[in-house]
Order: C-alpha cells, then sequence, then structure tokens
C-alpha cells in the first residue's frame, strides 16, 4: 500500500498521462483516508483548528489535491475512457450545487416555502449526484483493458506488448 501511495504522491505528482491500475488509485484511497483521519485525530488532540476544519488536515487535503486528480485520470484512462469525464463530474456537480443553493433561496424568499418545493429543490439535484458518483465508483472498479490503448501500455503486464516483437505465431 505504502508502495503505491509513494508512486502516485512523488513519481506521479501531477502526471495526467498513461494508466493507473485499481490497486494503485484503490491502495492511494485507503492511505489517503487513514492519513486523512490520523490527521483529524491530531488536529483534535493538538485544538489546531480552523473554523470546523482542521489546519494539519486541510492542508494536508491541499498538497494531495493534484494527485488525486492525476490518479483518478490515470484510472479512467485504464479502462479507455477520457480523463474530461471527471471534469465533466465535478462541473455537473458544481452546477446542481448552484441550482440547489439558487431554488432554495428563491424558495425560501417567495414566502411558498413547502416540503414539496424543498423537496425539488434540495433532493432531485441530490438524487443526480449520488446516481453519479455510483456510476464513478463503478468506473473506478472496473478492471482495465488488457491490451495497449489510446493512453498507453497495459499496466498490469507491461513486459507483454515488447515481448511479442519479433514473434511468429502461426
Amino acid at each position: 500500500m505504502i508502495e503505491w501511495y509513494k508512486k502516485v504522491v512523488f513519481e506521479n505528482y501531477a502526471s495526467f498521462s498513461g494508466r493507473a491500475r485499481r490497486s494503485e488509485y484503490w491502495y492511494f484511497i485507503l492511505a489517503n483516508m487513514i492519513i486523512g483521519v490520523l490527521l483529524t485525530l491530531l488536529d483534535n488532540i493538538l485544538g489546531f483548528k480552523l473554523g470546523t476544519s482542521g489546519v494539519l488536515s486541510g492542508l494536508y487535503n491541499l498538497a494531495v489535491f493534484i494527485p488525486s486528480l492525476a490518479v483518478s485520470v490515470r484510472r479512467l484512462h485504464d479502462i479507455g475512457k477520457s480523463g474530461k469525464l471527471l471534469l465533466l463530474f465535478y462541473g455537473i456537480i458544481i452546477i446542481l450545487v448552484i441550482v440547489m443553493l439558487v431554488s432554495g433561496f428563491s424558495v425560501f424568499m417567495s414566502g411558498g416555502f413547502s416540503m414539496s418545493s424543498l423537496g425539488v429543490a434540495f433532493f432531485g439535484p441530490l438524487l443526480v449526484v449520488i446516481a453519479m458518483s455510483i456510476w464513478m465508483l463503478i468506473l473506478f472498479c472496473t478492471e482495465g483493458e488488457h491490451s495497449s490503448n489510446k493512453y498507453g501500455p497495459d499496466p498490469k503486464n507491461e513486459t507483454s506488448e515488447i515481448n511479442k516483437i519479433g514473434t511468429f505465431e502461426l
């Protein structure tokens, strides 16, 4: 797990090209979560708070933001998908959050506050975000393509293609 984490953070810090295996992605996510929990605990013990967020965990999240995006893009590349899919995912989430805020604010200001208007303003976009998150989770869990694709060689079996050069099969 530590080797995968070091590979993502130190070797491929901002590398958005190439492919990342499921193990590289998920071990990075697991290590990231463990470090995040430990830093949050340390923030709470030491009293390092800045509003509702801890200082150490906040700085750590800033430090791993770019590697997190990069490994996510490379993971999508491994299954033959463009990294632009991640941009689309986050773009839609941002738009839906804005829609939720604007529609919720307008419902509140109009005085026509009711549970049905609240449901339309908040739970509709929330369901879209949940559905999209499940879809992205499925993509990140999908096995990568077994041969080279337009994003690079198969990271699981990088030597297989070089070994095929010069061989003759009947």
